[in-house]
């Protein structure tokens, strides 16, 4: 049976991208250059919303099958069934990656 992971609050759950092996220019990257964490990744489940002092939840502002860009080291990295899944708050969200 496959795991699934429901986020809480303002929590996000990311897939992380994978790093391109070769630049749109034609440069090789050694495999040093591509095991530097990842800065971006499609959102596959996000929670509720973060509960408000009056008792209401603050709409999220990415929803599932969004590419988003995050900061480096914000989010924890899980595993689950062999993949590697992202857990980032909403606010380390720096944008939405369109095109």
């Amino acid at each position: 049976m496959k795991k699934t992971i429901h986020p809480i609050n303002d929590h996000v759950v990311i897939k992380p991208l994978k790093a391109e092996e070769v630049t749109k220019s034609g440069i090789v990257l050694p495999d040093t250059a591509r095991e530097e964490k990842p800065e971006q990744g499609e959102v596959i489940a996000v929670g509720p919303g973060k509960l408000l002092e009056d008792g209401r939840r603050a709409p999220m502002s990415v929803k599932p099958g969004e590419t988003v860009l995050f900061t480096k080291y914000a989010p924890d990295e899980v595993e689950i069934d062999g993949e590697t899944y992202l857990v980032i708050e909403e606010e380390k969200i720096l944008g939405i990656v369109e095109g």
